[in-house]
């Protein structure tokens, strides 16, 4: 009789489980790729304290409260954080040739093989539990214990979840990466990796190969944290696979890549942008997460205010015209863009945009993707776009003069023109143009509205609490507060990840062209100087200022203010 029939028996005889449980657990075992124990445990047919009960009884096999136990910190050279992992086990003591280490499945016969041949030392074993065993690796290798191991984060998903959409089909000529990629294990980490970007609502996947590993990030409202790292040998693997996910060419490792690929995740289809970037260690893949659920929340979900909300609704009335919202990249300038665009996607109106790259595919619309390298520059698509009769142009992104003087020219010629410019400021865009050549008295006949953005946090509802007002800080930056005014911060908990923001929302500053800022545009006035005198005659309101008012409503911190409004 095998140690496992013992086990079996013995559970069977102490009446613990009944065969037919064992039999279940069997299933849930082969379909998950765990052992018999754990299969148990997770269908709740016996703890895992009565478990290993009767483990120490049947198999001798000391048992240790690894929570009072010092371990130490040497022993890391000889079982590396990798083999840790896959195998759920913490190294104890080394005495002459003998490592003791403590594991959590007793039964895994291949796992005390394995550790001899990386050791070279005799392996002897005690028993601890999983949890405890997870707790120890990620507190003695120094892991961040937000982040998850491959093992863990591959574990539970479930391929049948998941449905390509688009997918290149593999060559016959496909080397050994290739082969790799088509694995099980390889389809369920990729898998898991982008739904539980999804779960997380993160906004990209970041994959940094490492000298030793890849590294795996999200970008989680606008901040990126570390999720978990991907052995060396399965880099390549990984790599191959979200290729031909997303039609790109697996053989060339040495070139910039774009791609995308598509996913129906519980009959929701979300679209992936691919950028795959050659580096010192291997190749470098983000992947924007584009749900366009986003895009039907509309404007008010934006966390735009009333007063902005009204402004921007008027600009997709208007005739004809240009519009512009400015910022950095990521301040959500293509979403705000999108939501008006939106609006204007009716059956009477021929809507037509040039971008590079298409973020949304959204029906309804004739979407052009520019492409340099062949001659389709923004500026040629623009002017090929105007030959086709449009009533709304989106142009993705004016970056030079010959761009910025065709749109301008088409707004004044019938269009309704919506485009973004990189500048910190709405009053930037202005003179922005003009340092682009584009002559003032176009850029003054043809803008009549420009928004400058950012996107900030919102406090975790869930952990909300006021804070002490910072008097100095505040004095020091020359705000006056309203009587009465409160703080708040999220101190962190479960729902937010500890980090005390949940989601994000836009500040606007709204700059309307109106014929006293052409004046001041034609006679040559700064940015600085068309600001000040908006802020003050026409009541605009800056970012800051805007921020601060979310600040005081409660809808985010002091410390957010600061951080995205910085250079204002």
């Amino acid at each position: 009789m095998t140690l496992k029939d013992k086990i079996i028996k013995s559970l069977i005889d102490t009446k613990k489980v009944r065969k037919e449980d064992i039999e279940d657990a069997m299933i849930l075992q082969k379909r998950k790729g765990i052992s018999l124990e754990k299969a148990l445990v997770e269908k709740g047919l016996i703890k895992e304290k009565d478990l290993l009960v009767l483990l120490v009884r049947e198999l001798n096999i000391p048992f240790i409260n690894l929570s009072k136990y010092k371990i130490d910190p040497s022993l890391q050279e000889i079982i590396p954080e990798r083999v840790a992992r896959q195998y759920q086990i913490v190294p104890l003591s080394l005495l002459d040739q003998n490592l003791t280490v403590a594991v959590s499945d007793p039964l895994n016969v291949f796992m005390v093989d394995d550790l001899k041949n990386i050791t070279g030392l005799e392996v002897e074993i005690v028993m601890s539990t999983h949890d405890e065993i997870m707790k120890v690796i990620d507190a003695y290798y120094g892991v961040n214990t937000d982040s998850t191991s491959v093992t863990d984060i591959s574990k539970d998903i479930d391929v049948e979840n998941f449905e390509i959409v688009s997918e290149q089909d593999g060559g016959e000529d496909l080397d050994s990466s290739v082969d790799e990629s088509e694995k099980a294990p390889i389809i369920r980490m990729v898998n898991l990796i982008v739904k539980e970007a999804i779960k997380q609502r993160a906004s990209d996947i970041h994959m940094e190969p490492k000298l030793s590993s890849m590294k795996v990030r999200y970008r989680i409202d606008g901040v990126l944290n570390q999720i978990l790292e991907i052995p060396k040998e399965n880099m390549n693997a990984v790599i191959v696979r979200i290729k031909i996910m997303s039609r790109l060419d697996i053989t060339l490792a040495h070139v910039p890549q774009d791609g995308r690929f598509k996913l129906k995740i519980a009959n929701k289809e979300v679209d992936f942008r691919v950028s795959v970037l050659p580096t010192t260690f291997g190749e470098k893949i983000v992947m924007r997460v584009l749900d366009k659920g986003s895009l039907s929340v509309g404007l008010p979900g934006l966390g735009f205010n009333e007063q902005a909300l009204e402004i921007l609704e008027a600009a997709t009335v208007k005739p004809f015209g240009m519009m512009l919202v400015t910022g950095p990249t990521g301040s959500g300038k293509s979403t705000t863009l999108y939501s008006l665009i939106s609006k204007l996607n009716t059956i009477d109106k021929n809507v037509i945009t040039v971008e590079d790259p298409v973020e949304y595919l959204i029906e309804g619309l004739t979407q052009i993707q520019a492409r340099p390298e062949i001659g389709l520059s923004f500026a040629e698509g623009l002017r090929a776009i105007l030959r086709q009769s449009p009533d709304v142009v989106m142009v993705g992104e004016i970056r030079d003069g010959i761009t910025a003087d065709i749109a301008i020219k088409a707004s004044l010629t019938g269009q309704l023109v919506f485009s973004t410019l990189h500048t910190n400021d709405a009053a930037s865009a202005l003179t922005r143009l003009v340092d682009m050549d584009v002559e003032p008295f176009l850029v003054a006949s043809s803008l009549f509205l420009i928004s400058a953005q950012r996107l900030c946090r919102r406090i975790c509802t869930k952990c909300k609490e006021p804070i002490k007002t910072p008097n100095q800080l505040l004095d020091d930056m020359g705000v006056k507060l309203p009587a009465g005014a409160e703080f708040f911060m999220g101190k962190g908990c479960d729902h937010c990840r500890q980090t005390g923001y949940q989601g994000r929302m836009g500040i606007t500053e709204l700059l309307e062209v109106d014929d006293d800022i052409r004046t001041l545009l034609l006679r040559g006035e700064s940015s600085d100087t068309i600001k000040e005198y908006a802020r003050k005659e026409k009541g605009m309101r800056t970012l800051f200022e805007d921020a601060m008012d979310k600040c005081l409503s409660g809808l985010t911190s002091l410390d957010e203010v600061l951080r995205v409004t910085a250079s204002d």
